[in-house]
């Protein structure tokens, strides 16, 4: 995946106390256990959260980020001793095809992660890489936010800043606003004032793909769908899409 917005200290310590106990993640620990892996590739795994959980549950887990300061985080938690770290893109765990774990049977994108593939070159090349370190048969599962349920109005109608405390930093505003939005992508914009008044800019874009183009990027690379769920922790808003390689 691209480098992002959340290679900075800050924007890293904040993101597990803005995201909370991530009960968004339960459904990825069932699917894994549903459809029998044994080794898991996360893709984008951000602080580790869904990693060090998979390999506390006993799976092999490879996990990969190119925000530096997201694996330092990830690297801090108990229980990361247990998850093979890769420092970039899924790109870089090509190289690793032959260590333990790989080819896993099971590969997740959680969050954005599926969304900040803006180019169909990115796209299809990162589905493609992603097929070819998963053994035959192996499933990629995603969450993808509906097109149709136009969630950047959700964002555009929030209330104004809002407020947290970071240890050894103390309390921080984010005050967030979409910039644009020129369908099929969505770029917002987050700026985080410290107690110093110095501030963080954090600017994303995504892309809101509907199933049908999902569906023809991953036949292309050689994925069928074989289900798509409504996200548990946000229902009518995102999709859960299963695919599975061929033998």
């Amino acid at each position: 995946m691209p480098a992002n917005e959340f290679d900075h200290p800050l924007i890293a310590a904040a993101y597990d106390i803005v995201d909370g106990t991530r009960d968004d993640l339960d459904i990825y620990v069932q699917l894994a256990a549903d459809l029998g892996a044994g080794a898991v590739l996360d893709v984008g795994c951000g602080t580790g959260t869904l990693a060090i959980r998979l390999a506390e549950e006993g799976y092999a887990v490879t996990a990969v980020d190119p925000a530096g300061a997201m694996l330092d985080i990830a690297l801090s938690k108990p229980g990361a001793q247990g998850v093979r770290w890769v420092h970039g893109t899924v790109d870089d765990v090509a190289g690793l095809a032959s260590a333990p774990g790989l080819p896993a049977d099971l590969a997740v994108m959680t969050g954005n992660v599926a969304q900040v593939f803006l180019t169909e070159e990115a796209w299809l090349a990162t589905l493609r890489t992603i097929h070819d370190n998963l053994a035959p048969r192996g499933h990629v599962v995603f969450e993808t936010r509906i097109p149709q349920r136009r969630a950047w109005e959700d964002w555009a109608a929030a209330p104004g800043p809002m407020s947290y405390v970071v240890p050894g930093v103390g309390e921080v505003s984010d005050t967030f606003e979409v910039r644009s939005v020129d369908l099929p992508y969505v770029t917002f914009c987050s700026v985080s004032r410290l107690p110093d008044g110095t501030t963080v800019k954090a600017e994303s874009t995504l892309i809101f793909r509907p199933l049908s183009e999902l569906k023809r990027a991953l036949g292309t690379v050689g994925f069928t769908i074989v289900d798509v769920r409504d996200a548990p922790d946000r229902p009518g808003r995102e999709w859960v899409v299963i695919a599975r390689r061929g033998a």
